[in-house]
């Protein structure tokens, strides 16, 4: 039954909402922890510490931590394979492009899939850069993400390639949470208006939250 349904585009778009959801409810999570900064090093180192110790002492150091990231990457994984068989499907069923472009088509969804693989790779330089310190530029301070995260930003490329993302960031959930809420069956002609509005406001906070914290670098507000 579990293949029949993920076989199906009605499946894939499925586990795209849902998978999509899941990404979403962190990034709130993960921009509210990110304005820490604004209250200090303190503040925030604290924050990050605290995002280790989480269920202790039922959970061992770190165990809640990396449940959370297993769970974003199997919802990636999905995500992304799901997004890619179903942009394969659809070019199998239309092989040559529209003559005309269709009016109602928005700029956000023109530009979702190129989207979701500016994301992709931005998720692989984040975490090289202020998880595991590879790319970091300076020396990276085990324990220290404040001072990490001043040490990325004070960089021109590394708010040129964070700021990009998050623009591409802003338009793909300013689509697919309104996308995601009509697979699952939430929308409708009476809330459609209130769902796309949802996804425009809640688009525009994300991308201004995390825009927030490079600007707020730049201008020695975090220094």
């Amino acid at each position: 039954m579990a293949r029949t349904v993920w076989d199906s585009s009605v499946g894939k778009k499925t586990v795209m909402a849902v998978s999509g959801i899941v990404m979403l409810l962190y990034l709130v999570a993960h921009m509210i922890g990110n304005l820490k900064i604004f209250f200090g090093a303190g503040e925030f180192n604290g924050y990050a510490h605290w995002l280790r110790t989480v269920g202790e002492p039922f959970m061992h150091y770190e165990w809640t931590l990396w449940l959370i990231r297993v769970v974003l990457v199997v919802a990636v994984v999905a995500h992304a394979t799901a997004a890619y068989q179903l942009s394969r499907r659809d070019i199998k069923a239309r092989p040559s492009k529209y003559v005309h472009k269709r009016a109602r088509t928005s700029y956000a969804t023109r530009t979702m899939r190129w989207g979701g693989v500016i994301l992709g790779l931005f998720i692989v330089w984040h975490l090289l850069d202020l998880t595991t310190g590879t790319a970091h530029p300076g020396g990276f301070q085990e324990g220290h993400p404040y001072q990490n995260v001043v040490d990325t930003f004070s960089t021109w490329y590394g708010n040129v390639i964070y700021i990009v993302a998050m623009l591409a960031l802003g338009l793909h959930i300013r689509h697919g949470f309104w996308s995601a809420a009509q697979t699952l069956g939430a929308g409708g002609r009476t809330r459609e208006r209130l769902l796309k509005t949802a996804a425009n406001v809640l688009a525009l906070l994300l991308t201004a939250g995390f825009i927030a914290v490079p600007v707020g670098v730049m201008t020695q507000v975090v220094s």
